[in-house]
């Protein structure tokens, strides 16, 4: 029999039906079945058994009853590996936090025992009366100082055995650092230990030089760890090159590594550094595996490394990272970033960032662990991006669109730059280069780019400080509001000359956006401090005579630095022309802005928020606009803003892109100048504290609609009673933890907003929102469920939505367990549009 009772030999008719025993090949079938549907209709559970004979003596109400439970057991299995994979995290965590604590203890008894002693000392000298004493005094001390600088070992030689002694005594150093009290370590600005964290990182106090210490959990293999942090060309991108001049194994199973190094420089104020560094690999007696490195100079012996012409030469202290497998599987990291960056070779003005520990711990070491956090989910999931993309490839293009525009901003003369003549002013610094095949390899040759045409490449570039303006509040404003600074010509332009070339060389017009724009997203990394998407320019306004490119154009980007968690660090935008095919191979030319904060304080201010300075949600008049206010620590903010534009160009007609590119640059200068106004704090409000979000007349207005229409519909309050105020109103939806929605009551309805939840669960931004389509985020079941309820919708007020599923902008389904909609009501009592609000939602 296929189906059986529970118990032999009891034939009752209460045991009937209420116990099933399964064949294997039922269950293999049903199995399979369940891949492929999980949650069937009653309509396609009796097709099921129609269309699998083997089923046929199965009750319809059995097989619902089954397909329950292997939900259940489903969720039950990945909840109980959550809690595994949570229980582990916690653990090494734990561990952590213990050693943290032994060394925390130590360097109290430490500095408890200098304490007794310095305590002895002044003791001692108010006994001493007479000015022979006190001179004898500071005599011992000079002495005793110079004795410490004085180095206590001659050179060492430069042959192998010279190279282990320096590995060995850069192996005791460092480990000191990573486990002991060499250095005094103290908990970073803004950084919480816990189980969501990036791990436990704290920044030196009181040291020469910089230095950052991070403790974390990755979950990849100790080899795996220390292959992926050794190159560092792939997770550091202020890293230009690492060349192993020499390396060779050592009698106890170690490596020894002669590399040098070359960094960019964040900005054109200043020079790139590079080290001459030993690197040394081995592993200890625990199994655990080390890599640390340091500089070779004249103190320490070994090889030297002459200078080489515009980089200054910076030195590593002892650092590196100490691996150890963890239970379970993983590994525990210790990262040790200890550097003298040579501030006095900067202007006065930028050397906080050469003397902030707090910019080396979110530049390089907070960049090695969230590089491996994304590793690592990428590793344990199989996940395919935009455009049904590899992450693998996807972050490969954001490497390159960082590396380019570091290539534009530095201007080596190695990769074929040289500098062109100015104009009578140099705010705006022009270089051209015309052999760019030094710059995108011998692939570019054979592109259908510009070699053909006989040209080069040419960069515009300018930088400008800016006062009272958070960097990511600004980035995020000339992301979503690029008709603010841009021209659609100069784009055209660009986009065009890869593949042809232009009749005539454009003028600049800023304002000149005759189109709007898509963001098409493509990937983020794990905590979203960075996003890489797809720009789509529509140039559908644009004089036929003005206009080069009648067609949409479209821009490849990389956004980084505007989320919360990045608060307090560089925040960039970067783009580069691109086909609609975005092939592996196409040529980039990466064009954008850096704004680096110059104060090592973290940012007060919250960059999550609502940001137009047009209009909020584009339902008025454009021309209405609103000031937004940041407050706090932003009113003493300083910030280096680093411009860097790109072109193509034929020799012929070089002079005129060179004017072009000046006049742009200039434009977008005077244009970031007044966005950098409007949104700098008052002087005036300035001692009001903090304020809501920023948002028009309408915004409000729709906010009090929403929360007005719920209440008349339902006969609750949407929000907190204490809502009162039109901003608060806003401010509160905006926070709410549903996601809530608007949408148009067209024939084809778009959402016109969405909260912040909302965003989230749509995975998109404001700007892209009102191009996103209520039929593209619902399944078919949910499809035809609003179909079946928009009448009762626009005829009762409201309606209940059973739970479902849907389909954010990148094609991630997310669940939720029940929704509403209700129609949303103006001061008329028309219906305005209709909002949901979707509860307990989450990706599948």
């Amino acid at each position: 029999m296929a189906v059986t009772s529970g118990k032999e030999g009891k034939s009752s008719s209460m045991d009937q039906g209420k116990y099933v025993r399964y064949t294997a090949e039922q269950v293999e079938a049903l199995e399979r079945l369940y891949h492929d549907c999980p949650k069937p209709s009653s309509i396609r559970r009796q097709q099921l058994i129609r269309e699998c004979p083997i089923l046929s003596n199965i009750e319809p109400k059995q097989i619902k009853v089954w397909f329950q439970n292997r939900r259940c057991r489903e969720k039950q299995r990945k909840e109980a590996s959550r809690l595994q994979a949570v229980n582990r995290k916690l653990s090494a965590m734990n561990k952590l936090l213990m050693e943290e604590n032994d060394r925390l203890q130590k360097q109290v008894s430490q500095l408890v025992y200098e304490n007794g002693y310095f305590r002895q000392q002044l003791q001692n000298a108010s006994i001493a009366t007479t000015d022979t004493s006190c001179e004898s005094v500071v005599t011992s001390v000079k002495h005793q100082q110079q004795n410490h600088l004085t180095p206590r070992d001659p050179p060492r030689d430069t042959s192998p055995a010279g190279l282990l002694s320096i590995a060995e005594e850069t192996l005791t150093e460092f480990l000191s650092k990573a486990k002991g009290n060499a250095v005094e370590w103290i908990q970073m600005p803004g950084m919480k230990p816990g189980p969501d964290a990036i791990g436990i990182v704290t920044i030196s106090h009181g040291c020469t030089g910089v230095a950052a210490r991070a403790c974390s959990l990755v979950g990849i293999e100790p080899t795996k760890v220390a292959d992926i942090l050794k190159d560092r060309t792939s997770w550091l991108r202020d890293c230009r090159s690492v060349d192993i001049l020499t390396a060779f194994s050592t009698g106890n199973g170690g490596t020894i590594e002669l590399l040098y190094m070359q960094m960019y420089a964040p900005t054109t104020l200043a020079s790139a550094r590079d080290f001459w560094t030993l690197r040394y690999t081995s592993v200890l007696e625990d199994g655990s595996l080390v890599v640390c490195e340091r500089s070779l100079t004249g103190t320490q012996g070994g090889p030297s490394m002459p200078a080489v012409q515009h980089f200054v030469r910076a030195e590593m202290q002892p650092s590196g990272y100490l691996i150890r497998p963890c239970e379970g599987g993983g590994s525990l990291i210790h990262i040790v970033d200890h550097m003298d960056l040579e501030p006095w070779s900067v202007p006065e003005v930028l050397r906080p960032l050469y003397e902030s520990s707090t910019v080396l711990a979110q530049k390089v070491t907070m960049a090695a662990l969230r590089h491996l956090r994304q590793i690592a989910q990428e590793v344990s999931s199989d996940v395919v991006l935009g455009w049904g993309r590899q992450p693998a490839a996807l972050r490969t293009f954001s490497q390159r669109l960082c590396k380019g525009f570091n290539e534009a901003v530095n201007g080596f003369t190695d990769d074929g730059w040289s500098l062109m003549g100015n104009d009578g002013m140099d705010d705006v610094t022009i270089l051209i280069n015309s052999s760019p095949s030094k710059l995108f390899g011998p692939q570019f040759a054979s592109s259908d780019g510009l070699p053909a045409l006989g040209g080069g490449i040419l960069c515009a570039k300018a930088s400008m400080l800016l006062q009272n303006v958070p960097p990511a509040l600004l980035v995020r404003f000339l992301r979503e509001h690029r008709s603010e600074w841009a021209d659609s010509n100069i784009d055209a332009y660009s986009a065009t000359s890869w593949k042809a070339s232009p009749c005539t060389v454009p003028s600049s017009r800023i304002g000149g956006f005759g189109g709007g724009q898509v963001i098409l997203p493509l990937a983020h990394t794990v905590e979203h401090e960075e996003f890489l998407e797809v720009i789509k320019l529509e140039n559908n306004s644009l004089p036929q005579e003005e206009a080069i490119l009648s067609r949409d154009m479209f821009l490849l980007q990389l956004c980084s630095g505007i989320d919360e968690n990045a608060v307090g660090a560089c925040a960039e935008l970067v783009f580069a022309p691109i086909d609609a095919s975005l092939a592996d191979s196409s040529p980039l030319l990466p064009s954008g802005f850096r704004v680096i904060p110059l104060d090592s304080g973290i940012d007060g201010s919250s960059p999550n928020r609502t940001l137009d300075l047009a209009s909020a949600l584009e339902i008025g008049s454009a021309g209405t606009r609103s000031s937004v206010d940041y407050c706090g620590n932003s009113s003493n903010l300083r910030s280096v803003l680093t411009i860097a534009f790109q072109f193509t160009f034929e020799n012929h007609l070089r002079e005129s892109v060179a004017s072009m590119a000046r006049q742009y640059v200039r434009g977008v200068v005077a244009s970031v100048q007044r966005v950098a106004m409007a949104l700098a704090p008052s002087r005036l409000g300035s001692h009001l504290g903090p304020r809501l979000p920023p948002g028009t007349p309408e915004a409000l207005t729709l906010a009090r609609w929403v929360c007005q229409s719920y209440r008349f519909h339902l006969g609750v309050d949407l929000l907190r009673p204490n809502s009162e105020v039109n901003e608060s109103v806003l401010k509160t939806l905006w926070h709410h933890s549903d996601a809530i929605m608007c949408c148009s009551l067209k024939s084809l309805p778009v959402f016109t907003f969405a909260n912040q939840a909302g965003l989230d669960m749509l995975e998109t931004t404001l700007v892209a929102l009102q191009d996103i389509s209520l039929e593209k985020i619902l399944d078919d079941n949910g499809r035809k469920s609003f179909c079946s309820d928009i009448a009762q919708i626009m005829q009762q007020g409201y309606a209940y939505l059973p739970a479902g599923v849907c389909v954010s902008s990148m094609g991630r389904p997310a669940s939720y367990d029940r929704a509403i909609a209700w129609k949303v009501l103006n001061d008329e009592e028309n219906a305005h549009c209709i909002a949901f609000m979707f509860m307990n939602w989450s990706f599948m």
